[in-house]
């Protein structure tokens, strides 16, 4: 028998295609396509709304500029939820924060007894240098009613930070976007980026030093000096925190290493969501060396699309990979990085990777993903506010 249909509110810190960001949507379709009724509550702070349109309810919280540094930008962004949240009339059976930001924000709602409880999901936990940052982290972590974790190694980590048993539940991976199956549009999108080299190297999320990108510039420098006319492609890039700093020490490796942006190195910024797809099938090889990550939703997206993926020799990527799925390297080690790069371009190898690749990937659902959540929301009503320490 189905269970009793819930009118759900999944909430999300922005509108760009940031790995939560990604998650909260898609965790919202699926959810709806079981049958229930969700609405997604986002900051919105350029206007433009989400990168694609939602086949759910959605509303749009306008995020004004800040002048100030990241605790003043923090603190307007929770006080912004919660001055759209406060006066609306509309109730929810569950309210489900999927970042630090929006889980602050319901906790101020449920002390002032707007709403009755709330859950969060942890996708990773930062090591903050603010004091009030890591007091927002903090909170955001236990206030919740229920936490919810989406890899074994936030578990561990919540277990051991915050004595806190949070229940895993699994990213997924939509296998009608995410193909090696091409549609035609992979020759105008090759020809706007201008990638006319070989081979073409991609990764996804930006120049930030969670994503080492460093490291991988490093590694294309190496690669390029037996490749001349490879490319390196880095998409991405949307954060509310600045890094200009590491940027800075990015473009000042590129100038000192004589490597052409525009030619060698392509920064589009982030990518339509509709060319996305395209973009990963154009790939050589997806180079993904981060150094913390909640899942890394972009790693499935590549194998998905028959992209051979490089990518970091630890958790969480060994939660869900093996060396058949992709080529696991100590992230820190430039040297093999940039030899897991040349790897993948033998035709055996890549085979290999490829296949494998697509079958581990079309394991994970956002279905299943979904039905993964419905427990523990059952579990919340059920019982009121449950315990999350251990």
């Amino acid at each position: 028998m189905r269970p009793q249909a819930l009118n759900i509110a999944l909430f999300t810190y922005s509108t760009k295609p940031r790995g939560s960001v990604v998650h909260t949507l898609e965790l919202a379709e699926a959810l709806q396509d079981l049958g229930h009724q969700v609405c997604i509550y986002a900051l919105d702070k350029d206007g433009s709304g989400f990168y694609r349109l939602p086949r759910c309810g959605f509303r749009l919280v306008s995020a004004q500029p800040i002048t100030g540094g990241i605790d003043e930008l923090i603190k307007q962004r929770i006080q912004e939820f919660v001055d759209y949240f406060s006066p609306t009339t509309e109730t929810y059976d569950c309210y489900h924060a999927q970042d630090c930001i929006s889980a602050n924000a319901l906790a101020v709602l449920k002390a002032k007894k707007q709403i009755p409880h709330f859950i969060r999901t942890v996708h990773h936990l930062e090591d903050f240098a603010s004091p009030y940052l890591q007091a927002c982290q903090d909170a955001s972590v236990r206030e919740p009613d229920l936490c919810l974790c989406v890899s074994a190694q936030s578990q561990s980590e919540l277990r051991q930070k915050y004595q806190i048993e949070a229940q895993r539940v699994t990213n997924g991976i939509n296998l009608k976007r995410f193909s090696a199956s091409t549609d035609g549009s992979e020759l105008e999108l090759k020809s706007k980026l201008g990638l006319t080299g070989w081979p073409i190297y991609l990764t996804v999320g930006g120049i930030e030093p969670r994503k080492n990108a460093i490291a991988l510039l490093e590694a294309f420098i190496k690669v390029l000096s037996l490749h001349p006319s490879a490319q390196l492609v880095i998409a991405g890039g949307a954060t509310l925190f600045d890094y200009q700093s590491y940027r800075q020490a990015f473009f000042t490796l590129v100038e000192q290493a004589s490597v052409t942006v525009g030619t060698s190195l392509i920064l589009p910024g982030v990518i339509p969501d509709q060319e996305l797809p395209a973009l990963y099938r154009l790939a050589d090889g997806f180079v993904f060396p981060s150094l913390k990550e909640g899942w890394g939703l972009v790693v499935l997206e590549a194998l998905a699309s028959g992209t051979p993926v490089i990518t970091s020799n630890e958790p969480p990527f060994t939660e869900f990979l093996s060396g058949k799925d992709a080529l696991l390297v100590d992230p820190r080690r430039v040297d093999l990085l940039a030899q897991a790069m040349q790897a993948v371009l033998q035709p055996q190898v890549a085979k290999q990777l490829i296949w494998q690749g697509r079958v581990t990937s079309a394991r994970y659902t956002w279905e299943y993903s979904a039905e993964l959540h419905l427990l523990p929301y059952q579990k919340l009503l059920s019982n009121g506010s449950p315990a999350t320490e251990a």
